[in-house]
């Protein structure tokens, strides 16, 4: 009589249940080949060998589809990768913008009057800056001592005729952190989409990238974008309040930043310099869709067939070197608070006619530069979890580039470019008016100790001039600051007798900071039912008796005063913050205590 066939159980998938199957499967096909299953045998190390590996093929089959899947994904270079599948652009760490003041000893005049105007230097961008905590800032613009706009007073006299011999002069400069490195990459043949890789880890932005025949490369959102527009300084009668002007500019050769958390990439197209076709700006006639009926096109579509004449995505570079320019944070924090900016690391003074002028006096011009902020410099935040690249990835894919619902502008102002500063929580709010759609969009940033603050003005600027591309026509924006309310965690435990008490009362106070680490979003509510939940899942507790939210005050805590119990919804449950406030925690270590009871 045959032997009845035992079928394979596909949910036996970890060791144990694996093993029970095996054994069952050799008892039943060979009951006289081997009869000893003790747990010394020999069968049953190799049944335990088996089961071993079959349940590493098993977590590591599950691990591998998870991580296919923007939901489930638990490794953050997945993560990046899966959400800019979505749309979102992930810059990376970003880079903190400010102004610093650069103080200079000018010789007076002949008359002592005021400052020789011929000993007034510029201090030119790339100018390095450092700080006391090692952070490292950059020049972006020149710093004219020759601008009459510049605080003067005298700093020396001459001590018989009481006659000024030297003034200060105080300029400001807008500084961004990060200093300027140079890295050259030999290239070989061709290769389509060549993708080359910078060395530094913290690369907040690329510069420019030159080969050795002199041809430059573009930075492009994507790679089917062959236009990007230039400032070219104004020659025109308006160039006092209009400086610049923008150009468009046909890039053959071009590429695009990929980022993962500790990796940058350059990646090229794959046209190659015979393939090069196009030399000026494409009419929209020639891309857009044939519209029957009308000599006008209003329809922003365009046909696919025609990407098909283009230079193949850009210039790919072959037998070359390419020299890339990028700026990198030499600190985790590049934050600075207020003077925390001391020493000019790297001096670019320039003289209007050197030859004429005295060199001694030019180098005790010179080496008077001192610099200072007397305004905090903020705008770097720490990289975003898991958790926040997962909601601004669906938030960046509803709002596809353009703001037109408040969660679109949201998604738009965590995507502005690290290299202007970036800010770690906002909330849109509409305000009602008949005559236009007025936005206010509270912010906050991150300070030098990882907590919540207030953004600065350039921020605030930058992300304004930022937005003002994606929103509606119609709409206009006011960025203000957001308030912080700090808050502490009081509660009380019932404890298993047979645990220790002071143990369960340590991992309960640690449950709770880990889950109050980050700080909530602006207007987000706090659901103190979470902490009940948090608390009764740690072992030993037998029962969370009271959770209690205190307003934190006072020296090292922020200014802002509420009654949290105003702010209670009437089952307790429930901290209800308005809509610009952010709730934080800024000391989990002494703002969460616990008592046993």
């Amino acid at each position: 009589m045959a032997t009845k066939k035992i079928p394979v159980k596909y949910t036996s998938r970890e060791f144990d249940t694996i093993k029970s199957d095996l054994m069952k499967y050799a008892k039943r096909y060979y009951p006289e080949t081997y009869r000893d299953f003790g747990a010394a045998s020999m069968g049953s190390m190799y049944l335990g060998a088996v089961s071993y590996v079959g349940d590493m093929l098993s977590f590591y089959l599950d691990y591998q589809v998870n991580e296919l899947f923007l939901e489930t994904a638990t490794e953050y270079d997945n993560i990046i990768k899966l959400a800019a599948m979505s749309g979102y652009n992930y810059e990376g760490r970003a880079g903190s913008v400010g102004e610093a003041e650069i103080y200079a000893i000018i010789p007076a005049n002949s008359t002592g009057l005021g400052p020789d105007t011929n000993y007034l230097p510029v201090i030119e961008a790339g100018t390095t800056i450092s700080s006391d905590g090692g952070s490292v800032f950059t020049t972006t613009e020149d710093a004219r001592l020759d601008d009459s706009r510049n605080q003067v007073v005298v700093a020396r006299v001459n001590d018989t005729t009481g006659v000024p011999t030297h003034y200060a002069v105080r300029v400001p400069a807008r500084v961004v952190s990060g200093e300027i490195r140079s890295l050259k990459i030999d290239i070989g043949d061709y290769e389509k989409f060549k993708k080359v890789k910078l060395s530094n880890v913290d690369v907040s932005e690329v510069i420019s990238v030159v080969d050795t025949d002199g041809h430059e490369y573009y930075q492009v959102d994507y790679l089917s974008q062959d236009v990007v527009y230039r400032d070219v300084t104004n020659r025109g009668a308006d160039s006092d309040t209009v400086p610049s002007v923008l150009r468009p500019f046909v890039v053959p050769r071009r590429f695009v930043v990929e980022r993962l958390r500790n990796t940058t990439f350059l990646q090229f197209g794959h046209g190659t310099d015979d393939e090069l076709t196009n030399s000026s700006v494409s009419g929209p006639a020639e891309l857009a869709l044939k519209m029957h009926g009308r000599n006008h096109t209003t329809d922003k579509s365009f046909d696919p067939s025609k990407l098909m004449s283009t230079d193949k995505f850009g210039i790919a570079p072959a037998n070359t070197t390419i020299v890339v320019n990028y700026r990198v944070n030499t600190s985790s924090n590049v934050n600075v608070g207020t003077n925390g900016l001391t020493k000019l690391k790297v001096k670019k003074v320039k003289f209007g006619d050197s030859t004429s002028l005295s060199a001694s006096k030019m180098r005790d011009v010179e080496a008077s530069l001192e610099v200072s902020n007397s305004n905090p410099i903020v705008g770097g935040v720490s990289l975003p979890d898991i958790t926040e690249i997962k909601r601004r990835s669906k938030d960046s894919y509803a709002a596809q580039n353009r703001g037109v619902t408040k969660q679109d502008l949201e998604a738009m102002a965590y995507t502005m470019p690290v290299k202007f500063g970036a800010i770690k929580r906002c909330r849109v709010r509409r305000k009602n008016c008949t005559s236009k759609r007025n936005i206010e969009l509270y912010v906050l940033s991150e300070g030098t100790d990882g907590k919540l603050t207030t953004a600065t003005d350039t921020l605030k600027q930058n992300l304004k001039i930022w937005l003002s591309e994606k929103k509606m026509m119609n709409d206009s924006i006011d960025i203000r600051d957001a308030k912080i309310v700090n808050y502490g965690v009081e509660f009380s435990i019932n404890v298993d007798q047979n645990e220790n008490s002071y143990e369960v009362l340590s991992n309960s106070i640690k449950a709770v900071q880990d889950a109050l680490s980050e700080p909530l979003y602006v207007g987000e509510p706090l659901y103190v039912s979470d902490i009940y939940g948090i608390l009764n899942k740690v072992r030993g507790v037998v029962d969370a008796k009271m959770v209690k939210v205190v307003n934190k005050t006072g020296v090292g805590y922020s200014s802002t005063f509420v009654k949290m119990d105003d702010l209670l919804s009437a089952d307790g449950l429930t901290v209800d913050a308005p809509e610009n406030v952010a709730l934080e925690v800024k000391y989990p270590a002494s703002d969460i205590k616990g008592v046993i009871v």
